[in-house]
């Protein structure tokens, strides 16, 4: 299994709505610590993070101890170019699979509201789906931080419209981070190569 981990870092996760008045931010670094620990269980090599808003950065090879120093290094602020960092992860997907890997592929996007282009990430992915021999090769899971009911909307329509708007596969899933944190990663997995 290869993991991917796609942290929002916009500027709206510094909004503080979450248990213990804390702020986005700082409630997905406990359970984002937690799940790279698991995801190194079955990534010995470590995950590919990435971290955006406005841009995006890709860190290779990351540990679970690593992640809490790349935490350390951002900070919220600006937009959300969801598509942009979602085409990047795809293509790394793409370009091991053109060098023969046979790895699963899970790719874990915490995000908080909605992207800046709704329809640039609905073709990204419907493209990318496209490429996907079969429907247990790879899966997209959002983890929604916070109650936005915009962003919900969103995420419902990625996980329940996209083979009506034209996907080949149904690769994406959505959970709360509320829900994710009660789940073990193999049953994050589980539930987001299956549903």
């Amino acid at each position: 299994m290869k993991c991917t981990l796609i942290l929002d870092k916009s500027g709206s996760m510094i909004i503080r709505d979450q248990k213990g008045g804390r702020s986005r931010w700082e409630a997905c670094k406990e359970a984002i610590i937690a799940l790279a620990y698991k995801c190194e269980e079955k990534d010995p090599n470590g995950m590919t993070l990435y971290t955006f808003s406005g841009r995006f950065k890709r860190y290779d090879n990351v540990t679970a101890t690593r992640v809490t120093e790349v935490y350390e290094e951002n900070e919220p602020g600006g937009g959300t170019d969801l598509a942009a960092v979602l085409q990047d992860a795809l293509s790394e997907v793409e370009n091991r699979w053109a060098a023969g890997s046979t790895s699963r592929e899970l790719i874990l996007v915490v995000t908080d509201g909605e992207p800046d282009d709704h329809q640039a990430v609905v073709n990204t992915i419907i493209n990318f789906s496209q490429k996907v021999k079969s429907r247990m090769d790879i899966a997209i899971s959002f983890i929604q931080v916070g109650t936005d009911p915009a962003a919900t909307a969103f995420l419902k329509a990625l996980d329940d419209d996209l083979v009506k708007a034209g996907a080949a596969h149904d690769i994406v899933d959505t959970v709360t981070l509320e829900e994710m944190e009660e789940y073990s990663l193999t049953q994050i997995m589980e539930k987001a190569f299956t549903d």
